[in-house]
């Protein structure tokens, strides 16, 4: 993790942390990163989620794209993953994208993709941090005509949905679909397109304000759409965060459908047509138990990787994979999108459901999801990626899983930034994984404390 990006960009509270001057150098150090081996003027595209800051942050961005001698080419109100669509559709030179997500309305970020759709690596992230952090030159600046210019993707959300509907084969026809928007990034394309493609379409929270964006909506709060579905006699619910990258779902009776269920039911569609290349689902290591054992059950192999949508793609890049993802919703189907794309996520699980002529219910029903029990653990610092060199606990954690025997795990992830471990049992029986969770974190507590 860099010192200025995270996991997800640059984030921070909108106008004292993420701040219009941060938003200027970012964009000036971004332009000059992403599009110094261009032979053109190049062209770098401009979205943003509905929070009140993005008009603020796109003004400071947009500036410092301009002053570096890159045009801004602005698409306005659109979800992350249509940026990095329309970047590459457009042959642009790079994207950026203004929203900070899942997070509450005080919240902002910026995000950078490359030509080709994709987040940065660490290393480009890395180079534009040093024009910013420390000091490196960006040389003499354009003057007169060198400087760079603003325009408009005028039929951005029109591309977009285009491509999104242009993904799945037939119509929704017959369909009832709920859908929450978050009063983000989706209230301006999600029932559009589900609409076009004939389902009856009823939407939630999807009249964003500029404050409300994930406002006890969406995909962090559910309970809203859980009603509607249950009140109204819908096929399925579908609920996506701020930003649209996300998408969580409900049955036909308002019971949850996260993302590894998500992923199985469409994975599985997938290996029936020979369309799951190499036989195989990427999951990080935060999947539930029972969706790796659902994969199991039904002959279809998994590989895991760090926690992080980042790490989920690197892995698939490497090799030809092409569905992956995070139990929170982020699921990338790369043979359509190079992110997380919600809306994507939407039409590829109702043009499943469509398919199997059954229930959201009974095709959700093949991951059985186990009962999972977290317990922070404060430790040394300087122990968090060396804990299981200790024997007593190396012993103790042998000693739980072979208890188990394979119907549970043990999971201990280190805090990237607090002087703590979590300790995370999943198992059949929750008071039980509840007092081992507990005695563990003691453990590691009392021996590296």
């Amino acid at each position: 993790m860099g010192r200025l990006f995270g996991t997800d960009g640059v984030r921070g509270i909108a106008n004292t942390e993420l701040t219009a001057l941060l938003a200027f150098q970012l964009g000036q150090a971004g332009a000059l990163v992403l599009t110094k081996h261009s032979d053109h003027q190049p062209r770098i595209l401009v979205g943003k989620d509905t929070r009140a800051s993005g008009d603020m942050l796109e003004a400071a961005l947009v500036a410092g794209i301009c002053s570096v001698g890159a045009q801004a080419v602005l698409a306005g109100v659109v979800p992350t993953p249509a940026v990095a669509y329309l970047t590459r559709a457009n042959q642009m030179d790079a994207g950026v994208v203004i929203s900070a997500s899942h997070n509450s309305m005080e919240y902002n970020g910026i995000k950078f993709f490359s030509a080709d759709g994709y987040k940065l690596p660490d290393s480009v992230e890395e180079e534009i941090e040093e024009y910013i952090l420390d000091g490196k030159s960006m040389g003499e600046l354009p003057i007169g005509a060198g400087v760079g210019r603003v325009s408009t993707l005028s039929e951005a959300k029109r591309e977009y949905i285009e491509f999104i509907k242009g993904t799945v084969s037939g119509n929704f026809e017959g369909m009832r679909i709920a859908i929450d928007c978050a009063n983000g990034a989706s209230s301006v394309c999600a029932q559009d397109a589900l609409c076009e493609l004939g389902a009856e379409v009823v939407a939630i929270c999807d009249t964003p304000d500029g404050s409300n964006i994930n406002l006890n909506c969406g995909s962090t709060h559910m309970e809203g759409l859980q009603q509607l579905v249950r009140e109204g006699n819908f096929d399925l619910g579908l609920a996506f965060d701020g930003d649209a990258d996300r998408l969580l779902a409900v049955d036909q009776a308002g019971e949850m459908v996260d993302g590894d269920k998500i992923m199985a039911v469409c994975a599985r569609s997938l290996a029936k047509q020979g369309k799951l290349a190499g036989n195989t689902v990427v999951a990080t290591v935060m999947s539930n138990l029972g969706f790796f054992l659902a994969l199991d059950e039904m002959g279809i192999s998994y590989a895991q990787t760090k926690v992080g949508d980042r790490y989920v793609l690197e892995h698939m890049l490497e090799n030809g994979y092409v569905i992956g993802g995070e139990q929170s919703g982020h699921i990338i189907f790369l043979e359509h999108n190079t992110t997380g794309d919600g809306l994507l996520t939407a039409v590829q699980l109702v043009s499943v459901l469509r398919d199997s002529g059954g229930k959201m219910s009974e095709l959700a029903s093949a991951v059985n999801v186990l009962p999972q029990v977290l317990v922070n653990a404060h430790i040394r610092n300087e122990y968090k990626e060396t804990y299981a060199e200790d024997t007593v606990i190396a012993a103790e954690i042998r000693r739980i899983e072979e208890k188990f025997h394979n119907n549970g795990r043990v999971l201990i992830r280190p805090s990237g930034t607090e002087p703590l471990v979590r300790v995370m049992l999943e198992g059949s029986d929750v008071e039980e994984i509840r007092k081992d969770a507990t005695a563990l974190a003691s453990l590691l507590e009392e021996r590296l404390g």
